[in-house]
């Protein structure tokens, strides 16, 4: 009985004088908080993977991913939560789901669309991830459905208010890197391709309602296990043009989104400087609180560099570290939760050379 008079309690404050609001069901709560809807591959991915198919390269929904904070696998590719979950509870939200989870039309917090694998352009891994364009037409999807349940005015607000985190485009340069083109006229109409993608996307997003977005620019990917394995084997710096491949992609990347501050009405960008964020973690893991950063947690060969953790790729053996907390990356490509964690609080106040003109808190106050 007492939840019964709970429950007309919170319809009579919700669809009263006081808050007005509209009142659907389940879709009934004050909107106070910004929503966050979340764009990207494995970086973000929080388990969308889990539901298509595809291979296991491209999954984590199995041990020992999850191991830390959930205790078993999510999807997630770190041993506990990662970026999103932690900009979620900043923002006061709950863990923003992914949007395959079966039965999920819960939209009001924001949705996760992030595909492990995923690249800006649609022949990147095509067929066997969620690109780029394809989470833009599912966050259109959406879109309608919060309208037919919201109405278009509290619509129109939530997505005005909501904050879009994109992280994608280090999948798109796979083939570039391993295939090491001399050709800086082909690498640049590559880049400008890739980054064209990215912002037609924005584009996207900015036209169905959104004004706040936080963009990730590429990580340090010279300095990670896989590609120091792949490339300088046993030898133990980070691997250059790698990097000077995201280096370039980058500032491409600040250009562009400058203009479209200047294109698109009321858009506002936190422009995340993953890189050198990464690259200082990577590289002096002991300012951090680490105390391994060459190596993975989870993995095989040089640096625990072979793709391999988990036992389901194309290496089979695996060793898996005592501590993940004492590691910045779990798996050969992939950070730990506690470094996922340690870049969450640096972007989240993070003053200009960390996030540019705005932090992604102030983002989600404004």
């Amino acid at each position: 009985m007492a939840s019964l008079k709970f429950s007309f309690l919170v319809l009579f404050v919700c669809c009263g004088i006081l808050i007005p609001t509209c009142c659907l069901g389940d879709m009934c709560q004050p909107k106070e908080n910004a929503a966050l809807f979340v764009f990207g591959d494995s970086l973000f991915d929080v388990g969308n993977n889990n539901y298509i198919n595809t291979t296991a390269d491209n999954q984590a929904n199995y041990s020992p991913y999850g191991e830390t904070f959930f205790k078993y696998p999510t999807g997630r590719f770190s041993d506990g939560r990662v970026i999103p979950d932690f900009i979620a509870e900043y923002a006061k939200l709950p863990l923003i789901q992914p949007y395959l989870f079966p039965g999920n039309q819960q939209y009001v917090d924001g949705v996760n669309f992030a595909s492990g694998g995923a690249g800006a352009l649609v022949e990147t891994h095509q067929g066997l991830v969620i690109d780029l364009k394809t989470q833009l037409s599912y966050f259109k999807k959406v879109s309608k459905v919060l309208r037919q349940d919201l109405g278009d005015a509290e619509t129109t607000t939530l997505l005005a208010k909501a904050v879009y985190l994109i992280s994608i485009g280090g999948n798109d340069y796979e083939i570039s890197l391993s295939e090491n083109s001399s050709s800086t006229h082909t690498t640049e109409k590559y880049i400008d391709m890739v980054v064209g993608n990215l912002t037609t996307v924005i584009k996207g997003i900015h036209k169905t309602g959104g004004r706040k977005f936080g963009v990730f620019n590429l990580p340090a990917v010279g300095c990670v296990p896989f590609v120091k394995a792949l490339v300088n084997g046993s030898k133990g710096s980070c691997v250059e043009e790698a990097s000077a491949l995201a280096k370039l992609h980058n500032s491409v990347l600040s250009v562009e989104l400058e203009k479209l501050k200047k294109q698109l009405k009321g858009f506002k960008y936190s422009y995340v400087n993953y890189f050198n964020l990464t690259f200082d973690v990577i590289n002096n893991p002991s300012k951090y609180g680490f105390k391994e950063g060459s190596v993975a947690c989870c993995g095989s060969g040089p640096y625990k560099g072979y793709y391999s953790c988990g036992g389901k790729r194309a290496v089979k053996d695996y060793d898996l570290c005592e501590n993940p907390s004492e590691y910045v990356l779990f798996d050969s490509l992939h950070p730990t939760e506690m470094a996922h964690q340690i870049v969450s609080q640096l972007i989240w106040s993070g003053n200009q050379t960390i996030a540019g003109s705005y932090s992604l808190k102030t983002l989600f106050e404004e």
